[in-house]
């Protein structure tokens, strides 16, 4: 196996210097161009952006900047490279193709994050902040609660909300134990990274292989036991060292505003809507995101409009003006419900770092290099180790590109395995802090508490959990055990 393993990393070293000729054409027409100054540059563009995106936290650029540069360059290279070769249509629809899955994806996102967005300027979040940190629970308790909430909220919420969410709680209750907060923070991005792999609506990743068509909605929860394993393990390990107290209860008291509860309808009924026309009429589930989005717009109405007239009502004698009016003059520390501020604070950064990255990656596959390196992968370690490889890259790399290479490969693979990848996907970006958006927004939440080297102090316990989740898998999942 360790052969295996060596040979795909010299492989991987090779790639740029040493001509493939074995992939001369694909089946649908795409030139092997790895060995061309074409492919050659693409790839060193894409490896200088995602630099710059790795130093993002030193540079203060956002990520979405350099890899949409990148993109716009690399699709160049490839438009050119096809043109001199006298094709002048390839390269055309296979960028129309990669735009159209961009697009599901990103309307579906922007449906989840304005619905998220709009819960939170209800205060939903805010009051089950507020109901836990009033508990008075002990830290252990904290622990265990938060990690646990983390790992259910996740699938529904994004993982980055959720564990923002849960860190808050944790530092309001762990004021002056900074072991104490490094250590939930850690617990809660395991949690929550884990708890988003065994749901589609978890993670971007498993929104792809959903949105693929590959693995079906009830499927994803044949992940559920080793997602929870993976999170079990460590947390297990963790809590041998939770400082021992029990923190003042709090008397926070948060409530949820107007139309918050029938917003959370509104959601669930929205993934319904999803799923079924995805699984019964076989309809892209964008469709249902965006109807539910529309239905929550006119909510939306409804509640600007109460508020309008609850503000009017509060303004009153002969210096009363309209809302309009008063707007004009000065900025209204209360304002009447938009959805579109929901909309416009969406993470538009993650949304168009999605686009860099898929149309870099799906440059690179036009180039011939997805072919080249699914042949190293998967033909020569196998899909099991290969899918456990992904998971590795996961930490380093960020899985959103990992993943979309693996769907643009299309490797022939069973359930099983599409699985694997997905839990690996998922779970491996908390082997590292920066592996995932939850680990980076915790590094920045809980500055100088919970950073790299901490986690870093801990990944091997993450690994056990890690290597345990794929074991439970391969038992549970795996045709033979089917059998």
């Amino acid at each position: 196996m360790n052969r295996r393993i060596l040979q795909l990393l010299l492989g991987l070293l090779t790639l740029l210097a040493v001509p493939v000729s074995a992939f001369a054409a694909s089946a649908n027409g795409q030139l092997d161009l790895t060995h061309t100054w074409y492919g050659i540059t693409a790839v060193i563009v894409f490896v200088l952006a995602y630099a710059i995106v790795v130093g993002e936290e030193f540079l203060h650029l956002r990520k979405s900047k350099p890899v949409i540069v990148a993109a716009g360059i690399i699709w160049m290279l490839v438009g050119i490279a096809y043109v001199s070769h006298g094709d002048t249509e390839t390269a055309g629809n296979a960028i129309r193709h990669n735009l159209m899955e961009y697009a599901e994806l990103l309307l579906f996102l922007l449906a989840a994050m304005t619905f998220i967005n709009t819960m939170e300027e209800r205060q939903v979040f805010n009051a089950l902040r507020a109901w836990l940190v009033n508990r008075g629970f002990t830290l252990r308790t904290v622990f265990w609660v938060t990690g646990l909430l983390a790992f259910f909220i996740s699938p529904v919420a994004d993982n980055l909300t959720t564990a923002l969410l849960m860190a808050a709680v944790v530092m309001a209750v762990g004021v002056g134990k900074p072991d104490f907060i490094a250590l939930a923070c850690l617990n809660i991005v395991v949690a929550a990274n884990a708890g988003g792999a065994f749901s589609p609506f978890g993670d971007i990743t498993t929104l792809m292989v959903w949105q693929k068509g590959i693995v079906q909605f009830q499927e994803f929860f044949s992940l559920f036991l080793p997602s929870l394993v993976n999170w079990l393990v460590p947390a297990a390990i963790l809590s041998l060292v939770v400082p021992k107290g029990s923190p003042e209860a709090a008397d926070e008291v948060v409530e949820i505003k107007k139309g918050g509860l029938v917003i959370i309808g509104l959601f669930i009924f929205t993934i319904t809507l999803a799923v079924l026309g995805h699984s019964l009429l076989h309809l892209p589930p964008v469709l249902g995101m965006m109807t539910g989005m529309g239905l929550l717009k006119f909510y939306g109405y409804y509640l600007r409009m109460c508020e309008k007239k609850e503000l009017d009502y509060n303004i009153s004698g002969p210096e009363s003006f309209e809302m309009d009016e008063i707007a004009h003059m000065v900025k209204p520390r209360y304002k009447p419900f938009d959805i579109f501020i929901s909309m416009k604070r969406a993470e538009w950064d993650t949304l168009m770092f999605f686009y860099g990255v898929v149309l870099c990656v799906g440059g690179l596959g036009t180039l011939g290099y997805l072919a080249v390196v699914s042949e190293i992968m998967y033909d020569g370690l196998g899909a099991t180790w290969a899918n456990i490889l992904v998971g590795l890259l996961s930490a380093i790399v960020d899985n959103i590109p990992v993943m979309f290479a693996v769907l643009t490969m299309q490797p022939q693979m069973g359930l099983d395995q599409w699985l694997l990848v997905t839990l690996t996907a998922g779970v491996g970006g908390s082997l590292l802090s920066i592996g995932s958006a939850a680990g980076v927004a915790l590094m920045g939440q809980a500055r100088g508490i919970y950073t790299f080297f901490y986690h870093l102090k801990w990944s091997w316990a993450v690994a056990l959990g890690y290597a345990a989740s794929i074991w439970v898998h391969l038992l549970l999942n795996s045709p033979a055990s089917a059998g």
